[in-house]
């Protein structure tokens, strides 16, 4: 079973290192056959797809900072609530609320659902969906 100090220090982990685009901290953080969905799409990915998306988010938006997190524990898990802000390639600055709960078994996220709000996401979307 995973302390209430170990599941804090998971989500400082995971958002930390998505803040510095450490994208192997941040798969350490998810079990195998771990299970990430969004609400902007429906669509559960594993965690190597999962790790394709944060790439190109990394490559794409610069100065990420998760600010204003809230976490919240529950049995099994917690929940963080967020502003992810960031530089678009652009140079346009965006924020992007957030909602992110997380399912934990024996210290790893076995489960992600991320809430964007959406009608902030559109912006970042744009940039991060490009392909070039």
């Amino acid at each position: 079973m995973t302390t209430d100090a170990q599941m804090l220090a998971l989500a400082q982990r995971f958002f930390d290192s998505a803040e510095v685009g450490d994208i192997d901290i941040q798969m350490a953080c998810y079990a195998p056959g771990a299970v990430i969905w969004h609400n902007t799409d429906g669509i559960e990915q594993s965690r190597e797809e999962n790790a394709a998306v944060i790439r190109n988010f990394v490559r794409r938006i610069r100065e990420r900072k998760y600010t204003n997190r809230r976490v919240h524990l529950f049995p099994g898990g917690f929940l963080q609530m967020h502003d992810l802000e960031g530089l678009r390639a652009d140079g346009v600055r965006l924020t992007l609320p957030a909602c992110v709960v997380c399912q934990v078994r024996d210290g790893l996220i076995v489960r992600l659902d991320e809430f964007f709000d959406s009608v902030h996401v559109a912006e970042f979307r744009k940039e991060i969906l490009q392909t070039n």
